[in-house]
């Protein structure tokens, strides 16, 4: 590392075979050794996918009511403990790492607090970490597994998706860019990630699998365009106009071939820093993912979490 830059290529886990005492093969973490002895290789868990009938997927948003035409099937699937991979994740060939981050933020509910301080922290982090020249978060969200409306929380999110498609992330960055940088010289590469921290104490109920993105067919993904209108329309199916700008994401039928991974024990003070759309596909640009039920966790306070979406600019 040189020159406060993250080492993306290295991600936090106590190799399986080798476990030595606190610490860890990440440039820029810590992780407690009991955890390499106290967590299992791997757990099982229903995951809703895409049913095969799903091939025509919108979402109509009106004034107080939504309405999806997708229907979902659960599968259940192997997702492995990240914390013992054997070989270190990468952001560009997995599509999402691990990193110790402390925040100064005392109140992740505090809306005022997140929105003066995590933001800022979020983006400097994003610009270190990936070398980015400008960085913009668009979005943060709460999320809490129970009671999601306290503290205008949303439910985690149980389906596997992709928040951007190849069209939503492109009008995405180009929107975003010309509205806080008109006089800027244009971009060569646009990346969007989801920063996403918990800040309940472990363990979590419903922690957050990932795919990797070596195990993800390039064919895979439909298109879930979200339409934002004033009244619902009488055939949901029928041909429509353009949907909202960079509203466009992806859910997935089942793949048996897919691997599932997550972190389980996550504290405060670690990240998981994934793709959401990349605009250059020669690497990694995407990672499906969907909150799950971990029924082999103890967890004694429900999970609640925040999440940045951010694009990072690269001129």
């Amino acid at each position: 590392m040189a020159n406060g830059q993250f080492a993306l290529t290295d991600v936090p886990f106590l190799p399986a075979k080798t476990c030595p005492p606190a610490t860890c093969r990440a440039a820029f973490t810590t992780i407690p050794a009991w955890r390499c002895t106290l967590t299992s290789p791997a757990v099982e868990s229903e995951l809703s996918y895409l049913a095969p009938e799903s091939t025509v997927l919108r979402r109509f948003t009106v004034p107080g009511h939504s309405v999806n035409t997708g229907t979902y099937d659960k599968h259940v699937m192997p997702i492995r403990n990240a914390r013992l991979a054997e070989t270190p994740f990468s952001l560009d060939r997995n599509g999402f790492v691990l990193a110790q981050h402390r925040s100064a933020v005392a109140d992740f509910t505090d809306r005022e607090e997140v929105d003066r301080v995590y933001v800022a922290e979020v983006d400097e982090f994003l610009k270190s970490s990936l070398g980015a020249d400008r960085v913009v978060t668009m979005s943060w969200m709460l999320r809490r597994s129970v009671d999601p409306a306290e503290n205008s929380s949303q439910p985690v999110g149980a389906l596997v998706h992709d928040d951007y498609s190849v069209i939503g992330g492109r009008r995405a960055a180009e929107s975003m860019y010309q509205a806080r940088f008109p006089d800027g010289p244009g971009y060569r590469r646009a990346i969007i990630t989801s920063v996403w921290r918990v800040f309940s104490p472990p363990p979590q109920d419903w922690p957050l699998a990932l795919c990797d993105y070596t195990s993800v067919k390039s064919e895979e993904g439909l298109d879930n365009r979200l339409y934002c209108i004033g009244e619902m329309p009488d055939d949901l199916y029928a041909e429509m106009p353009e949907t909202t700008p960079g509203a466009n994401g992806f859910e997935f039928h089942h793949n048996p071939g897919h691997q599932w991974w997550y972190f389980p024990d996550m504290t405060r003070d670690e990240i998981l820093f994934f793709k959401l759309n990349d605009s250059d596909q020669s690497v990694a640009w995407r990672v499906p993912h969907t909150a799950f039920r971990d029924n082999t966790a103890q967890a004694t306070a429900p999970r609640h979490s925040i999440e940045c979406r951010s694009i990072s600019y690269f001129e």
